[in-house]
């Protein structure tokens, strides 16, 4: 089946993956897009900041394993403070874990990160975990006095912190980007064990080994070219804490999607709030205009877009779990000024119809080629 823009059914065969490790889950995220009304005007961030809690809410209604919340610090989005969404969700929601998407450690403190996220997960008992990065826009190093040119260090050294910090235990810590901590003690204590952390990797084999390094989990943002392109990050992770001696953990990826019910009506209303954050950025950052024959690339069944009807995410998203061996799929399901309407319903279609799927498609055996 294909459409306007060429999208097509993906295979269900992939070539061969690392083991997946850990139960299969399905999960959303979201930076926080200001977004537009019916009539095109464009709705307050105060009313954005709103609508991203109702989305978590019905996310959490409709099954969904996870729901993440990225930080920024610019005007197209309109969450500079994650935890403080988190809460609000954490006070509406039941049983959805949910977490940051991902946390700018560079540019923060990794005490004041601790506190945010014990507090998240004391009022949500026990359902938050943290995605840290390194980040892909940097607005926020002078936002708040770092500098670019210690880019590296100060990630190395507040990932070292914080992964001292994340079990709620005193901590000793030297670096020579913060004050040293001596039997430091931090509050809140948690109740249910360190806070899940994960490490955020864009395409970086230092990023992968660094958190193998750490016996952290893996976590690949694919938000453009091929996923298939990815199963060697996969590979070297598995093969670096193998070679650390270290318990192997779960891989999960994370790229953009939209659900409607049909491929076509999925890929035409998608189209032009993609185009128009694409362009965006590549005004900023030297790409060019994003045209058909790209979008038709994304959308096909080796692209990193998961946009179509619920079949076609869904096979499209158990085959590429497949292929980089992970067991864990979130899907940025909002995307410039898409409105909220279309966002909602494309989170009620990805909880009642693609995850169920999915998991079916992923128990039954691997077909031969």
């Amino acid at each position: 089946m294909s459409n306007a823009f060429g999208t097509g059914r993906p295979s269900d065969v992939p070539p061969p993956a690392p083991d997946r490790i850990g139960p299969v889950q399905l999960g959303l995220d979201t930076f926080g897009d200001v977004t537009e009304r019916p009539d095109g005007s464009l709705r307050s961030d105060a009313q954005a900041i709103r609508d991203v809690v109702d989305q978590a809410v019905l996310a959490d209604q409709v099954g969904i394993d996870f729901i993440g919340v990225g930080e920024h610090h610019r005007e197209d989005f309109v969450v500079s403070a994650p935890e403080v969404v988190l809460a609000a969700i954490a006070a509406r929601t039941s049983t959805i874990r949910m977490g940051s998407a991902v946390t700018v450690l560079s540019s923060d403190d990794p005490v004041r990160v601790y506190e945010r996220f014990a507090t998240v997960d004391a009022l949500s008992n026990g359902r938050a975990e943290v995605i840290l990065g390194r980040g892909s826009f940097t607005e926020s190093f002078p936002l708040f006095g770092y500098d670019l040119s210690d880019y590296e260090v100060l990630f190395e050294e507040k990932l070292q912190l914080w992964n001292a910090l994340r079990g709620g235990d005193a901590v000793t810590w030297s670096g020579t980007k913060r004050a040293s901590l001596t039997d430091q003690d931090v509050y809140p204590k948690l109740e249910h064990g360190p806070i899940p952390t994960w490490i955020g990797v864009g395409g970086s084999p230092q990023s992968v080994i660094r958190a193998a390094s750490y016996g952290l989990p893996l976590f690949l943002a694919i938000i453009g070219g091929q996923p298939a392109q990815f199963a060697p990050f996969s590979r070297l992770y598995r093969q670096a804490l193998t070679q650390l001696e270290l318990p192997q953990q779960p891989i999960a990826m994370h790229s953009p999607g939209f659900v409607a019910e049909t491929d076509e009506e999925a890929a035409e209303r998608y189209w032009p709030y993609h185009k128009a954050v694409t362009d965006r950025l590549g005004r900023e950052r030297g790409w060019p205009p994003l045209d058909t024959a790209q979008y038709q690339a994304g959308l096909s069944a080796g692209g990193s877009l998961y946009v179509g009807s619920p079949e076609t995410v869904a096979r499209k998203i158990a085959r590429n779990m497949r292929i980089l061996g992970v067991s864990r799929f979130d899907m940025r399901y909002a995307t410039g000024r898409l409105p909220h309407e279309d966002m909602m319903r494309s989170i009620e279609l990805y909880g009642t119809r693609v995850a169920p799927r999915v998991r079916e498609l992923l128990a039954e055996p691997v077909p031969v080629p």
